[in-house]
């Protein structure tokens, strides 16, 4: 089940449902980015990091222009890096 009409929100689930006297699981199922389209944003912001650590941007750097903390980008690297030498991904 997905969003009928899929939006960035600006308010957490809890919020929602506290101001609704609902659960928030089904404030959840209600809101939910639909999965395709939340792994292709997904897979783009990937693609997007390496490319940026190629060009040679530090992590703070490529986190400040992909709008994501410097550990998030740090996990995206040492995944990528990781599939590259055929090492498990922890």
């Amino acid at each position: 089940m997905g969003a009928a009409t899929p939006a960035r929100r600006t308010s957490s689930a809890r919020e929602v449902a506290e101001r609704l006297g609902i659960s928030p699981r089904t404030v959840r199922n209600i809101m939910a980015e639909p999965r395709a389209e939340f792994e292709a944003r997904a897979a783009e912001r990937r693609r997007r990091v390496l490319e940026l650590r190629a060009e040679g941007l530090k992590l703070r750097e490529i986190a400040d222009e992909v709008g994501m903390t410097v550990g998030g980008v740090g996990t995206i690297l040492h995944r990528a890096y990781k599939a590259e030498t055929g090492q498990p991904a922890s």
